[in-house]
């Protein structure tokens, strides 16, 4: 299975994912990652990346189509894919699929995670995160044994910067605006799944599950 998922900040594509990736053996491809190895490896078009990077500015459209198209050239594809955090907008969207058909692949399924930003404002808000071990627990929905600290390890719980209301809600401004158009895209070739993903972690991915059941 070619698989995309998307949803807002908060909605649970990370731990989605790796349950899938887990699952259904599928090669996980982001472009940060890609975009970063490409770096790391000194690679034509990851020089080219850097170049921007190091100016702060955005990695031009072209650069990233160069980089999906090198990375999808590579046979361990061929096993299937789960494509995580790509694309944001349509052209992006667009893209991927001349570059997928140059290849003979197209995407299957496109998996939507729908939340409430209600909800999604308590998930991101509530987050904390333990420096030293990684453990993370939210104040509304997970909260730690005691308030601010750490229950395996007993450090002291951080907020991440960026998880505040403010920046929050111009996240999802943003994502709003960019991927209804993405969604739109593929419901127009009836690929789009949506699933709810308010709930605990393995309701949410059994609603997934089922939808990935059919498609085997």
């Amino acid at each position: 299975m070619n698989l995309l998922i998307i949803g807002a900040p908060g909605a649970g594509k990370g731990t989605m994912s790796e349950l899938i990736l887990k699952n259904y053996h599928l090669v996980h491809v982001s472009t940060g990652d890609m975009l970063r190895e490409a770096v790391r490896n000194s690679t034509p078009v990851g020089l080219k990346a850097q170049e921007y990077m190091n100016r702060g500015e955005l990695v031009p459209e072209e650069i990233i189509h160069d980089i999906i198209a090198d990375r999808f050239s590579h046979s361990d594809i061929d096993a299937g894919f789960l494509f995580d955090g790509y694309p944001r907008t349509r052209n992006q969207a667009e893209d991927l699929d001349s570059i997928l058909k140059d290849m003979g692949k197209k995407i299957d399924c496109v998996i939507n995670l729908n939340i409430d930003d209600e909800e999604l404002i308590k998930r991101i808000t509530g987050r904390r995160l333990c420096p030293a071990c990684g453990e993370i627990y939210n104040v509304y929905s997970n909260p730690p044994k005691e308030e601010g600290k750490c229950d395996k390890c007993g450090a002291e719980l951080i907020q991440r910067k960026d998880d505040n209301l403010d920046s929050l809600k111009v996240r999802l401004s943003e994502y709003h605006k960019n991927t209804q158009p993405v969604i739109e895209y593929y419901e127009a070739m009836d690929l789009v799944r949506h699933v709810e993903a308010s709930g605990g972690i393995e309701e949410v991915y059994g609603r997934i599950n089922s939808i990935l059941e059919g498609l085997c």
